[in-house]
């Protein structure tokens, strides 16, 4: 095992513990800014500071979702775009958690940490499009992920336009073309 592997794995971690945070009944999305193996900040997907979390949200008539579930309320512990049977990554309209890399990089600015030329780590896919956005205009400059999957197809054309690196924890580069396996030995971007 690499040294850069070791990281990847103490970071992996990381995401985990941070996600374990994530009060979002749908999933646990955990990321991290890195900068030369010193973390700059975290995040955790969840509703934004002050707002309710889904199960007051049932409670709350003026919410647009607890409106629209009105009749599910017994499924009070459960994700409501999904109790009104909508998957993952569909109505985000009618959700108003903010994703793991976007809080992390809103961290960052609350303390005045600059995320140029950093590396995000996080427990999940390639992020959507309007993350990915976010990320790139931000400085981002590497992102590693548990799976090459883009979230959705805008992100494959924004990826395509960056000079965004994206890889796995387990060597696996993404490109457009397809994934790229790159040897162990040959990378080394913690350094970011």
């Amino acid at each position: 095992m690499t040294n850069s592997w070791k990281w990847d794995e103490y970071f992996l971690g990381i995401c985990d513990r941070v996600a374990a945070h994530s009060k979002c009944r749908s999933r646990q999305i955990g990321a991290i800014l890195v900068r030369d193996k010193v973390i700059i900040s975290t995040g955790y997907n969840g509703p934004p500071r002050g707002f309710p979390e889904c199960p007051e949200r049932w409670q709350d008539g003026n919410d647009v979702l607890a409106y629209e579930a009105g009749a599910l309320s017994n499924h009070s512990d459960a994700c409501p775009r999904r109790v009104l049977g909508y998957g993952s990554g569909e109505r985000l309209d009618l959700c108003p958690a903010v994703h793991a890399e976007v809080n992390c990089v809103a961290s960052a600015a609350r303390v005045g940490a600059s995320v140029v030329n950093t590396a995000l780590y996080m427990n999940a896919q390639i992020p959507c499009s309007r993350c990915l956005g976010v990320l790139i205009d931000a400085g981002v400059r590497t992102i590693v992920v548990t799976s090459l999957e883009p979230y959705d197809q805008l992100s494959r054309a924004i990826i395509h336009h960056s000079n965004l690196t994206i890889r796995d924890f387990f060597g696996e580069f993404y490109s457009h073309k397809g994934v790229i396996n790159l040897p162990k030995e040959t990378r080394d971007d913690t350094k970011a």
